[in-house]
């Protein structure tokens, strides 16, 4: 088994861009299925509950195709930028015979077999072991009731499953139970259209975790068919509906995920943003940022995000909360309660129980391990934090992506952890940990002149910490030089920015690369440094290389160099250097290095450039060259190279990382 270790974390800030939602994908994948016409997904998540919903439409004679190309479903979407258009069948689903494995998905296996059950065909649904252990039962019974033939392929109330085709009669309302999972409910619902009879739907039981409802009427309407409810008891879908495509949709940011990075801001100092879901958000989990108002977080709210910072006190507060309508959300609070003031009360959790594990039992062993005193339920959970956490723990996951997720926050409490099979988070979010990192990792930025030798002392302290390296200075080269590879025209800006956003640059050992190929000596042609000047102009192109050097800050930590690195990229980084050096020894050093290489020089016509240079750079009206305010000052003119990467590293070691 794979696993990950996390450094020790002491503060988190930056921004995120959500993945698709996971409920929101797969619902609307089999209601463009169903629906009469065709209908272009846009966002949609890339993950593996998203690709089992994708390959067994195919397996029943949906068509799907990833936009732009012939990708098929085991393909990843984000190959065609995450949007796939998917031929509605008009509610017959074309292939009658077919087998499908549903993974650990039950956002797609309960929805499918409601489906199926009224498709008129033969179908074997299975899944992963603890799929097999996942109940089923209740929306099984419910379909029962209308004349559905399932049978159970192994134990009663649990997949595998085998459907048969059956006359269904609607004649009475179906009695369901609503306190398991609201995916039985959503699975009903969403099936019963292609009756095209009037239907009714009475709870027997409470209807737990009904945002998750609200999510499924939403997108049902969306795609013409309309439900009127009484309450959360009763259902009742009129006759003669059917779902008509309504062409372009876009998936919203996923909100279950959101809540691990305003956790994060919550907890490490923040401010951190995500991007892709905010006050209008059709998912409940959105109120998961009201719980960390509670808690003391300070919360912002926009449109499409949503931002959150420490409380001013800098200490969480404790909580008693009814967390039933945002269960996936709840489990955040739960690693969260680790950093409150006291005895932290998780309420009406019940369905934890039969989620990918039994979340509860596995939350409370490993909130243990951290040295927090853990209470538990049937449906419930109590955390009381321990006074400093206890480092070094190996959290297990349980092949619950959740709880890979949620005990990367622990290690704010600046203590290193490893995370055991970090792999099982590619169920809902594969890019989890790189987008983790982006807002946690520590960061060390180098600026400073032209010249002042910034590049080999980070080069060199990276190294010694055993850090990733960036040198920002020649990403616009590299951009160029990618630009012409590729057969783009410089001043191409849409085009020269989608490249620079995927940039496959990196730096090892003095060399520069793109992709595979050493290109050190081919970015310092006259024609490169031409072409960079011209992409440097783009205002896209700008954005894309911000964006993309900040994907740089990757665990266990970075070190940046280049202009602006702790002004405008890393503006929170742990460590900021202003490197620098009189004009005529940075002059006198680069004379000798082009020397060195049996180049020609002359050094009064460096030292000329050099100044020159200089007062360009302190006069730029966008973020001047300038000694930061809380960057320290290392002054090389007198230090050779290893004196300088020592002053550094001596700036770094007392320095909060």
């Amino acid at each position: 088994m794979e696993s990950l270790n996390l450094p020790p974390l002491r503060s988190a800030s930056g921004c995120v861009r959500l993945p698709g939602s996971k409920s929101i994908s797969n619902r609307m994948l089999l209601l463009a299925a169903l629906a009469q016409g065709t209908t272009e997904i846009r966002d949609l998540l890339d993950s593996d509950d998203t690709r089992v919903m994708l390959a067994a439409l195919e397996k029943v004679g949906v068509g799907v195709t990833a936009m732009g190309s012939a990708l098929h479903a085991g393909d990843s979407a984000s190959r065609a930028g995450n949007a796939w258009r998917v031929e509605g069948c008009g509610g017959v689903f074309p292939v009658k015979n077919a087998d499908l494995f549903m993974g650990n998905a039950g956002t797609a296996i309960r929805p499918l077999t409601a489906a199926l059950a009224l498709s008129g065909g033969h179908y074997r649904l299975s899944g992963v072991a603890r799929m097999h252990e996942r109940p089923i039962g209740d929306l099984v019974d419910g379909l029962l009731q209308i004349g559905a033939d399932i049978r159970y392929s192994g134990t009663p109330g649990f997949p595998p499953l085998a459907i048969h085709p059956a006359r269904v009669k609607l004649a009475a309302p179906i009695r369901l139970r609503g306190d398991v999972s609201s995916q039985f409910l959503t699975a009903l619902l969403m099936a019963l259209p292609l009756t095209g009879e009037a239907a009714m739907i009475e709870m027997t039981t409470e209807l737990i975790s009904r945002p998750y409802i609200e999510i499924t009427l939403n997108l049902m309407a969306r795609f013409g068919v309309h439900v009127e409810r009484e309450g959360w008891q009763r259902f009742t879908l009129a006759a003669g509906q059917g779902y008509r495509s309504p062409g372009v949709l876009h998936v919203e940011g996923d909100a279950s995920a959101a809540s691990y990075f305003l956790a994060a801001g919550a907890i490490g100092g923040g401010p951190v943003r995500v991007e892709g879901v905010g006050r209008d958000s059709i998912q409940g989990d959105v109120r998961f940022a009201e719980a960390l108002q509670a808690m003391g977080a300070r919360i912002e709210w926009g449109e499409q995000h949503i931002e959150a910072r420490a409380p001013v006190s800098g200490k969480l507060k404790a909580f008693d909360l009814d967390l039933n309508h945002i269960p996936d959300a709840a489990m955040t609070l739960a690693v969260a309660a680790l950093f409150a003031d006291g005895r932290c009360l998780l309420r009406n959790i019940g369905s934890w129980r039969v989620k990918e594990t039994d979340r509860i039992a596995a939350m409370a062993t490993e909130l243990r391990k951290l040295g927090a005193i853990v209470e538990e339920g049937a449906d419930w959970l109590a955390v009381s934090p321990a006074p400093t956490l206890v480092p070094n723990c190996a959290i297990d996951t349980y092949d619950d992506h959740r709880m890979a997720m949620c005990f990367s926050l622990a290690a704010l409490g600046g203590v290193p952890l490893t995370i055991n099979d970090p792999a099982c988070v590619n169920k809902t979010f594969p890019d989890y940990f790189d987008a983790f990192a982006e807002i946690t990792a520590p960061v060390i930025a180098i600026d400073g002149p032209s010249a002042s030798g910034k590049g080999t002392v980070a080069e060199r302290v990276a190294a010694a910490l055993g850090y990733h390296y960036l040198d920002s200075g020649s990403l616009y080269r590299l951009t160029a030089l990618a630009a012409l590879r590729a057969g783009l025209a410089l001043d191409d800006e849409t085009g020269v920015a989608a490249l620079a956003a995927g940039l496959p640059a990196s730096f090892s050992g003095g060399r520069i690369l793109l992709a595979d190929d050493d290109v050190t000596d081919a970015i310092r042609t006259e024609e490169i440094s031409v072409g960079a000047s011209k992409v440097a102009a783009l205002p896209a192109v700008r954005a894309a290389l911000l964006a993309r050097q900040r994907a740089y800050r990757r665990f266990p930590g970075l070190v940046a160099d280049g202009r602006d690195m702790g002004s405008v990229v890393f503006p929170a980084a742990g460590a900021k250097v202003f490197l620098t050096a009189s004009a005529g020894a940075r002059a006198e050093r680069r004379y000798k290095q082009l020397i060195a290489k049996g180049m020609p020089a002359n050094m009064h016509a460096l030292l000329q450039d050099l100044q020159e240079r200089d007062a360009r750079d302190a006069q730029r009206s966008v973020a001047p060259l300038r000694h930061c305010d809380d960057a320290d000052l290392v002054d090389t003119t007198e230090m050779n190279i290893e004196a300088a990467v020592a002053a550094v590293m001596s700036i770094v070691q007392r320095s909060p990382l």
